[in-house]
């Protein structure tokens, strides 16, 4: 067994340890979904950080700059280090005060239990097929480093996420994140480090940038629009993920939660900029790399001493086990808090808490199925894109801080915003889909908010 190897299991072990030991603190549904309300800054900050900071993160960025340049970067890690802050500066701490459970309760608090139903069957397939990509991830980073075998590592990485976040749910996903935020930040800081230091310092590495390539809203000939969405879909959609709210409702105090998801954004966008320099200076480094995602983990195995190496590999581990057991445990949140335990209210907690801890486990083996069926990281991301909805953002930002509209501007919302996505994408191929959709749930939104004050006002 080599090295890099025997290094990577010793540390899903670790996880795997981990995972167990926190489990003792799960007792009831409220433990294992949000942690006892309980998290400090400090889990609550590396927690944000690590649970958006997956596998595209280093190599999707670095890939996509590489073959764009700076353009490449609107989503991460602009976007999404914008989303955790604006989550932390204006929806956090309303929406903990609410003391909800999962973001279908705020559409079933504010509008109906329909509409809670409606919003579970469009956001449980984005996690589960986020779930997906990342098993697949984690399988091939396994798979390079073993020779095992894709679909068996893929195997042993679902079993892993699946093993340790039924254990200990969000307090192991919190626990974890803290090990693993760590250790993102210790393996992309040495590369970072490895590679300024290779080109002579910082003002060396930025003569060697095309200036061209440092153009961030992307070449004059693309559409306004489209260039809006590049950065519109990373802030406004994920930013109503039951992965993210379930950070901010599982601090101790409204002042924690905001000022948490705040730094935990600062952090992922410090963090981001070494993907996004490596993406830069790739081409001087690598030329003509007929795969741009690899340029991260090639300019890594270039730099690095085979320990610093490792230290990489765990980084990267650490980047894919912190969001796939988010998204499990956010499917497994939705599915079985909304859906089952609705129509049982009356369950005792170890039972409430055997269904969660089941959702997970079911969750897992759907991700494993879809990552073993795929063809590609890119094909499951792709869909998960798909399945996510503008109208899901517009209900929740109108549901949170107005009162105008009820389930029938919900619906229609979220209804339209499905209904543009598809014809925008598929039949006339928009550039700016989201945008449109978005534009189509707040007007259905309004309308429908009229009707019904007309409606109600027309009774005798």
């Amino acid at each position: 067994m080599n090295l890099v190897l025997a290094s990577v299991l010793a540390y899903v072990a670790a996880q795997l340890w981990i995972g167990l030991a926190v489990s003792r603190r799960v007792t009831s549904e409220e433990d294992y979904l949000l942690a006892g309300r309980s998290l400090g800054p400090g889990l609550a900050v590396f927690s944000f950080f690590a649970t958006w900071f997956g596998a595209e993160s280093c190599l999707g960025t670095a890939g996509a700059i590489y073959a764009r340049g700076l353009s490449g970067g609107s989503s991460d890690p602009f976007g999404y280090a914008l989303c955790l802050i604006l989550m932390g500066i204006v929806f956090a701490a309303p929406l903990w005060r609410r003391r909800l459970t999962t973001l279908a309760d705020l559409f079933r608090d504010r509008y109906s239990p329909g509409v809670e139903r409606l919003v579970v069957a469009i956001t449980v397939p984005t996690s589960i097929l986020w779930a997906a990509a990342q098993v697949r991830a984690f399988g091939q980073v396994l798979d390079a480093s073993s020779g095992v075998g894709v679909e068996l590592a893929i195997g042993f990485a679902a079993a892993v996420a699946i093993a340790y976040t039924m254990m200990g749910g969000l307090w192991a996903d919190v626990a974890t994140d803290f090990v693993q935020g760590i250790v993102i930040v210790l393996g992309v800081v040495v590369v970072g480090a490895a590679v300024l230091h290779g080109v002579g310092g910082v003002g060396d590495a930025f003569r060697a940038i095309d200036p061209a390539r440092l153009t961030p809203l992307g070449e004059a000939e693309i559409p306004l629009l489209a260039r809006i969405e590049a950065w519109a879909v990373p802030i406004c959609g994920s930013i109503s993920a039951q992965e993210l709210l379930a950070r901010a409702l599982a601090c101790r105090s409204a002042r924690v939660a905001r000022s948490s998801a705040i730094l935990g954004g600062g952090l992922y966008l410090v963090m981001g900029i070494f993907p996004v320099l490596i993406g830069l200076l790739g081409p001087s480094l690598i030329p003509d790399l007929a795969d741009p995602e690899q340029i991260f983990p090639r300019v890594a195995q270039q730099v690095l001493p085979t320990w610093a190496y490792v230290i990489f590999l765990g980084a990267l581990v650490s980047a894919i086990l912190s969001t796939v057991d988010s998204s499990l445990l956010a499917a497994s949140a939705l599915v079985t808090h909304n859906l089952v335990l609705s129509l049982r209210p009356g369950l005792p907690e170890r039972a409430r808490l055997s269904i969660s801890r089941a959702g997970v486990a079911v969750a897992g083996v759907l991700a494993f199925g879809l990552a073993i069926s795929a063809d590609s990281i890119f094909e499951l991301v792709e869909g998960a894109s798909a399945f996510g909805g503008a109208g899901v953002f517009a209900i929740f930002a109108l549901g949170t801080f107005s009162r105008s509209g009820g389930a029938p501007s919900a619906y229609a919302a979220l209804l339209s915003a499905m209904a543009v996505w598809a014809l925008g994408s598929v039949a006339f191929d928009w550039s700016w889909p989201w945008l449109g959709s978005l534009f189509a749930a707040l007007a259905a939104y309004a309308l429908a908010a009229v009707w019904s004050r007309r409606r109600s006002g027309a009774r005798p």
